[in-house]
């Protein structure tokens, strides 16, 4: 059996692991020489956490810069990680990431993780306590808390780190910056995002447990690591996740890091100091609304402000809309133009003109559109090769190089603060539906609603509504701390 993560000789181990993390680069054995062995300065050998789905397709990114071993392969669930133990048959294979890390940790450099949200910290900072490189899924992470502890530790242990919203590598979130830097539409005061996720099942009640059990191959506890113990439930693995608070971070998480990072780039948003939302509801039946404590809504509308920043003279107001709700169609596009790219998009209204974009900051316009191919500015901003595709190539070659060597697009250190406003943004959703009983007994009543949330960023608490403060940072299941 496992040692659990806080068991005597894994305390021991990490406190070697923080000596080690001072070395940011470690030499495997197996690459030091060789018929058929690539220098070490020339390949990362990387642990893959999460092998399915998009974990497959990252470590296929990977392994397509040609400077990449995939040496190790975790996941909980054998059915989701068999296309990548295909790919990679040299690969070890293991189902619990902390036996990867207590008995490869000398053998590889960096560590790619895309489990679901709820595991991605306590995999991630582990492995950065022992000086690997980390490449992390968004959002990094499903706490506040945590995404300030990752923030800390990227800088701590002088390790190379990547969220995966490749849309920060891409050429149209550069361009949407030159024109403001050129002051083409003047300054921002607001940006809207929108989104037509989620397109799992949200608002609803928790299922029954399944009947039939747990599937052959998947480790349910593994999978549930530092979520509380429940029984299996049907269709939840492994995409359903998402829309339960437990384990996922709603629409807000999925896509929010993608069409986000756009305004926090362009004008240099920090830490965001007030929230408030409204979400949708469903109906239990034709007379009654239901409201699901454990699950995000079907839909929702959040305003975040943001303080001045070097790029802008005044509070920015970011509107964050998912479920299918836009904002009202600016006046400069056409009718028949697509706003943004269909489902999902971001505008920003300046003080002498608009911009929006799609999915990844993607096809950059002015409004109206017709303005896009009559301005010309002149390029300032290096692009990265290949775009939003080169996100991966870009993170290998600075691991490669080492800490501080090469610049990467969503190092923590910026993806952080972008995670802890998408975060901020779902306490007020979850701080909407937060119900306790009437005074007379009868009833519930929610006091929650109808508040603006004020954030204090040093203290990482909300200081006016103290209830919704206990989803800054959850309990771990023990044995999972």
């Amino acid at each position: 059996m496992s040692q659990t993560p806080d068991s005597p000789s894994r305390r021991e181990f990490l406190k070697q692991g923080t000596a080690v993390a001072a070395t940011f680069f470690i030499v495997p054995r197996f690459v030091l020489g060789g018929r058929g062995y690539t220098a070490p300065s020339d390949q990362l050998v990387i642990a893959g956490v999460g092998v399915g789905g998009k974990g497959e397709s990252d470590l296929a990114a990977f392994a397509k810069t040609g400077k990449v071993r995939i040496g190790y392969l975790c996941d909980v669930d054998d059915r989701r990680a068999a296309r990548s133990v295909q790919a990679f048959p040299q690969a070890k294979y293991y189902k619990d990431w902390r036996q990867l890390l207590d008995k490869e940790a000398k053998n590889f450099d960096a560590i790619s993780v895309a489990t679901p949200d709820h595991n991605h910290a306590n995999v991630t900072l582990a492995a950065m306590q022992l000086g690997k490189h980390a490449y992390v899924q968004k959002p990094l992470t499903h706490d506040i808390y945590e995404a300030r502890a990752l923030t800390e530790a990227a800088k701590r242990y002088r390790v190379v780190t990547q969220m995966g919203n490749q849309g920060a590598s891409g050429d149209g979130v550069r361009q949407l910056q030159e024109w403001y830097d050129a002051k083409v539409i003047g300054e921002v005061h607001t940006v809207y995002c929108w989104t037509d996720r989620p397109v799992w099942p949200q608002g609803i009640a928790w299922p029954a447990p399944s009947g039939g059990g747990v599937p052959q191959g998947l480790d349910w506890d593994l999978w549930l690591g530092t979520a509380p113990t429940r029984p299996y439930v049907d269709k939840l693995v492994p995409f359903n996740w998402r829309g339960w608070w437990e384990y996922g971070t709603g629409a807000l998480g999925d896509m929010g890091c993608h069409l986000m990072e756009a305004p926090f780039r362009v004008l240099g948003l920090g830490y965001a100091t007030a929230v408030q939302a409204s979400v949708g509801s469903v109906y239990v039946d034709e007379f009654k609304r239901g409201y699901f404590p454990e699950s995000c809504p079907p839909s929702s509308h959040v305003v975040l402000t943001f303080p001045r920043t070097s790029k802008t003279k005044h509070d920015v107001t970011v509107h964050w809309m998912d479920g299918g709700i836009q904002p009202e169609r600016p006046e400069e596009l056409g009718p028949n133009e697509k706003f943004g790219d269909g489902g999902n998009g971001v505008l920003f209204i300046g003080k002498k003109g608009k911009m929006m974009a799609s999915t990844y900051a993607a096809d950059p316009r002015l409004l109206p559109t017709s303005r896009t191919n009559e301005v010309r500015i002149k390029q300032k901003l290096a692009r990265v090769p290949s775009g939003a595709e080169g996100h991966y190539a870009q993170w290998v070659e600075a691991c490669i190089a080492g800490y501080g060597n090469k610049t990467v697009s969503s190092p923590f250190e910026t993806a952080g603060p972008l995670t802890e406003a998408l975060l901020m943004a779902n306490l007020a959703i979850r701080g909407y539906d937060l119900q306790r009983p009437k005074a007379t007994g009868t009833g519930v009543e929610y006091p929650g609603r109808g508040i603006e949330l004020l954030w204090d960023p040093q203290q990482l608490r909300v200081t006016n509504f103290d209830e919704v403060n206990r989803f800054v940072k959850r309990e771990y299941r023990p044995g999972w701390s």
